[in-house]
């Protein structure tokens, strides 16, 4: 049986997507009442439509789930396509920091190796700053890995920067304690409609299945804190 043949029609038979009202009840008790976004396209959720699948970006489908248990959530998503780790820390902190978020998602460093050779250690530099400046707000900081599919062809180590860089954000969310999700090798990465058109960023399918993960470990969060 081919992966098309499988590959679920609708977010409602998708088994890793979340309907509004249990990912709301995941998080029923949840402090958070603003929420921000820091970063790149990939933190905007960018991504084209999938048939039978709402099309909103991973952060808008998390804004909304926490908007059904406070509905006076404050939502502020600074994301600019193409930015690189410093580029978002030079030109979205300033109104990050005025928002005063409680719960604070920032990228993963996925511009940082489009480049013909990445210093990793400038870019773990530059990332540990941009932790720095996140745990300064005093909000909770959350992100996730990039997935294997993740790709630029014309680099032909791309696989191990991908490897390297999402080691280097489970390294700074273990040491500034944030909420990951690591979906490196989560199982809708071998789904022939993972993927956009572009190849690189989620179709709104994955942007589903992205949120779902989400608020799963936000609520996993909650859980280990022992707040219920």
């Amino acid at each position: 049986m081919t992966a098309a043949a499988t590959l679920p029609t609708a977010e409602e038979t998708d088994p890793y997507c979340l309907s509004p009202l249990d990912a709301a009840a995941l998080l029923y008790d949840a402090p958070w009442r603003r929420f921000a976004v820091l970063g790149d396209s990939l933190s905007a959720g960018i991504g084209d439509p999938s048939p039978g699948y709402a099309s909103l970006g991973w952060a808008d489908r998390v804004a909304d789930v926490l908007r059904r248990v406070h509905p006076g959530l404050a939502y502020l998503n600074t994301a600019v396509t193409r930015a690189s780790t410093a580029q978002a820390l030079e030109r979205q902190a300033d109104r990050i920091r005025a928002f005063d978020p409680d719960l604070l998602h920032v990228p993963s460093g996925a511009n940082d190796i489009v480049r013909r050779e990445p210093d990793f250690a400038e870019i773990e530099s530059t990332m540990r700053r941009m932790y720095r400046f996140a745990a300064s707000t005093g909000a909770l900081i959350a992100t996730f890995t990039l997935s294997r599919r993740y790709d630029v062809p014309v680099f032909p180590d791309w696989h191990e920067r991908v490897l390297r860089i999402n080691d280097i954000t489970r390294a700074l969310t273990a040491e500034f304690d944030a909420v990951l999700v690591d979906s490196e090798d989560h199982p809708i990465s071998d789904r022939a409609n993972l993927l956009s058109e572009d190849g690189i960023h989620f179709a709104t399918a994955g942007q589903a299945v992205l949120a779902a993960e989400v608020v799963k470990a936000l609520a996993h969060r909650l859980d280990a804190d022992g707040r219920r």
